[in-house]
């Protein structure tokens, strides 16, 4: 293959990538849409899927990738079969028809263009269960009826002529999808509407955004010419206070000249006074001539300032329009996650969606879908009961998620809620008393609203267990760093057994924003304005003091008052009213915490570029970017919620003395007994459990590994389920009972998947339950790492 035919291929690879991702979450949709009445379907909707599928297939076989092709041609045999009545669906072939769409995702991102034959094998089994249930499930046909004399014999049935192979592909006309049955092949495409690649118009949209550096440096220029414009206003008031002096001067040397007569030499000094004279008229004019041609000129550069504004703010607006993207976009992956989960947990629920027309820069969607799958994740693993208890509960066996997406001025207002328990607020003391970080009496005094708060904390967790789901205490932690990163803010309402609702606000677009320039300690940063709720001018009586904080009363509340210079290590400096006849602060808030922070000077709100510092300074404290001013200085954007952080922390260090430990507990190596039954699985976790630096014991069961744990102390448990004499359950269940082992953690690592297995798991006392399909030695590790 030439290095053209290559090229060419990879860009239609590309496009077909694009428009089979397509087919196959409409393909998804319906198939969702049938399942919710699977003893009823609607034909028209089966009849979509079928040309969805049939499609697909085209478009694959007209770029020769055959093993999409045959998956295709399965999927179509199941459909037609079904679209002829010919088929009785069921949760078991919706479960196989979902996988097999997972199958097809997975070769739409595997698939080399170069090498379309690789591991074809690989999609033989999928298609080999797709023929055995289109057998299983076929309906019975009735018998014919007996012929009738009278009746004709019936014509032989026509033999279907094959489908002509594909001619070469010519890059002009080249169509990637079978056309549709009922329009003719020449149907003209509609001028008005192109298919562009994002990476494309994303690279537009940052030179577009490049241009407002140009704006903003224009804007400046008029802020010098102005500036200029006072330095002739000062020349003026000078010159009008000396002008009375000149004259003075003047008038002397004219009368010394009629005292002469007129008819002897002027002196040297006459003569010097007279140039004088005669350059201070000269003066007069060039100055008053410069004036006016900076006037002039003055004008033309904030004419051209607005124009080029005017046309930037309109370039600008048109290029996010072009990348703002429905909301549906990132909502459509949500039923297939809320199916898929609902059936691994053993729980039923429903997925209402709302808002999706509403549009939003593509960037932050694409960030904002992990968080959002984590949130259904969690409102499933966490929130919604199974089936059993919700009846208990006198609720219905049907738990809901609700997603709403509403428009809120400049911002997007996006809530997921949930019917199920709600939060465990003892719970959440248990975990934060496990966690360590805080005394019992604070966790003891803290309000609902911040236990509830603390969820977001890392290692906060209220799972009874961890398992490749939850129990980490991680998620969340990493959905409201997601959020902050991208300019907003999330809060967690939640009511005992009535649900949980995640209220999250993000800014339409992540380039530009609204941001007060202000100094402190000397040197310019940018906040951004969406975090700033009041800014203030304290005199020294304002400013107060409660448990060693100065504090400032805002609303009848106190509030923290901390100078910013010191919580970015620039200065320790101290509020006092000695320093300053007046203190300037912002008032800045996240969630529902308000902190003062006192700076040198505020000075202007402006429109801000935000530039990422590049990945070689991916997560610098305290800061989450940069910008260029018009005046071409670079200046540090501050991030807010890693501001609240240090202010938290820098507020601990006054109040405590810190104290080292006489003894380094990170010296002791942890102790591990390992309970495995194969010696293959035995070996490996053995190896893996070393190299990270445990001290590893082995017992070849459940009864060995009791032994070892009543003769020798071990800081944890691993242990396989299936095991002889005494399996993973039995001995979990005995370590519980036994007084010297209650506290042990103890890892469940199983082949046992099924909802029951995890729920006995929690039941006997697992700390963490790790299904081996699914294994990683890094999650091992992570587990065991918050375990000890």
């Amino acid at each position: 293959m030439s290095e053209n035919d290559l090229e060419f291929r990879q860009r239609l690879f590309a496009i077909f990538q694009t428009e089979a991702q397509e087919h196959t979450q409409n393909i998804c949709n319906g198939l969702l849409q049938l399942e919710q009445d699977q003893f009823a379907p609607k034909m028209p909707l089966v009849e979509t899927i079928f040309r969805e599928t049939h499609s697909l297939k085209g478009a694959a076989r007209a770029i020769s990738l055959p093993q999409l092709e045959s998956l295709c041609q399965a999927l179509e045999n199941i459909f037609s079969a079904w679209k002829n009545d010919l088929l009785a669906p069921s949760a078991d072939l919706f479960d196989l028809l979902q996988k097999t769409l997972d199958a097809l995702n997975h070769l739409l991102l595997t698939t080399n263009p170069e090498n379309p034959q690789e591991n074809r094998a690989s999609s033989r089994p999928l298609i080999a269960q797709l023929e055995k249930a289109l057998d299983a499930h076929r309906k019975e046909t009735p018998e014919p009826e007996q012929k009738s004399e009278s009746q004709p014999d019936p014509q032989p049935p026509q033999q279907q002529e094959p489908e002509p192979s594909p001619a070469p592909p010519q890059p002009a006309s080249l169509s990637l999808s079978s056309p549709p049955e009922s329009p003719p092949l020449s149907t003209v495409v509609p001028t008005e509407t192109v298919r562009v690649s994002t990476n494309k118009l994303s690279s537009l949209l940052l030179q577009s955004e490049e241009m407002l550096s140009v704006k903003l440096a224009a804007n400046q220029r008029v802020l010098e010419r102005r500036k200029a414009g006072a330095a002739f206003n000062d020349w003026k008031k000078e010159w009008t206070r000396t002008l009375p002096l000149i004259h003075e001067m003047r008038a002397a040397l004219r009368r010394c000249r009629e005292t002469q007569g007129g008819a002897a030499q002027p002196s040297d000094q006459e003569q010097s006074l007279e140039r004088l004279m005669t350059f201070f008229d000269w003066n007069e004019h060039f100055v008053n001539t410069l004036k006016e041609r900076h006037i002039q000129e003055k004008k033309a550069l904030e004419q051209d300032s607005r124009i080029l504004a005017h046309m930037v703010n309109s370039l600008l607006d048109d290029m996010k329009q072009v990348l703002m993207f429905p909301f549906s976009s990132l909502l459509e992956l949500l039923p297939k996650v809320v199916r898929d989960l609902s059936r691994s947990t053993g729980k039923k629920v429903d997925v209402q969606l709302s808002g999706g027309e509403i549009e939003i820069d593509r960037r932050i969607l694409d960030e904002m879908k992990d968080p959002l799958v984590h949130l259904i994740r969690n409102c499933i693993d966490h929130g919604i009961e199974t089936p059993a208890e919700r009846l208990r509960k006198n609720k219905s066996e049907t738990g809901a998620i609700v997603v709403t997406v509403t428009p809120r001025d400049n911002k997007v207002e996006l809530v997921i809620a949930d019917d199920g328990s709600g939060l465990s607020l003892e719970a959440l003391r248990s975990s934060l008393r496990r966690q360590g970080k805080m005394s019992a009496e604070e966790i003891d005094a803290m309000t609902d609203t911040a236990l509830e708060s603390s969820v977001f904390q890392s290692g906060i967790s209220t799972s009874p267990i961890i398992t490749e789901i939850s129990g980490r205490g991680l998620g969340l932690a990493i959905v409201r760093e997601k959020v902050e990163n991208l300019g907003g803010s999330i809060k967690i309402f939640s009511r005992q057994d009535q649900g949980t609702r995640f209220l999250i606000i993000l800014p339409l677009t992540v380039a530009t924003f609204r941001g007060i320039l202000l100094r402190s300690a000397g040197r310019e940063f940018i906040v951004p304005t969406i975090y700033v709720e009041r800014v203030l001018r304290l005199a020294p009586h304002d400013i107060g003091s409660a448990e060693n904080r100065e504090t400032i009363t805002l609303n009848g509340q106190p509030v923290s008052l901390v100078r910013l210079s010191a919580i970015l290590g620039i200065t320790s400096q101290q509020i006092t009213p000695e320093d300053t006849p007046h203190v300037q602060a912002l008032v800045l808030g996240v969630a529902d915490t308000q902190i003062a922070f006192a700076v040198d000077e505020i000075q202007s709100e402006q429109e801000v570029l935000f530039k990422s510092l590049g990945p070689q300074l991916t997560r610098v404290r305290n800061i989450s970017g940069a910008t260029v001013l018009g005046s071409g200085r670079v200046t540090p954007i501050l991030n807010v919620p890693d501001l609240f952080k240090s202010a938290v922390k820098h507020a601990a260090k006054s109040r405590l003395a810190v104290s080292s430990p006489s003894t380094d507990e990170s010296s002791v190596t942890p102790k591990v007994l390992i309970a495995e039954d194969s010696i293959t699985t035995r070996t490996l976790l053995k190896n893996i459990l070393q190299a990270s630096g445990f001290n590893v014991t082995t017992a070849v069961d459940g009864q060995d590994a009791l032994t070892k744990l009543r003769n020798s102390p071990f800081d944890i448990l691993v242990s396989d389920v299936e095991m002889p004499r005494l399996n993973g359950f039995e001995l979990t269940a005995r370590v519980r009972r036994e007084r010297e082992l209650a506290d042990l953690p103890v890892v469940l690592v199983t082949a046992l998947a099924a909802q029951e297995d995890r729920e006995r798991g929690i039941d006997v006392g697992a700390n963490a339950y790790i299904v081996k399909s699914s294994f990683d030695q890094s999650d091992l590790l992570d587990v065991m790492a918050r375990l000890l």
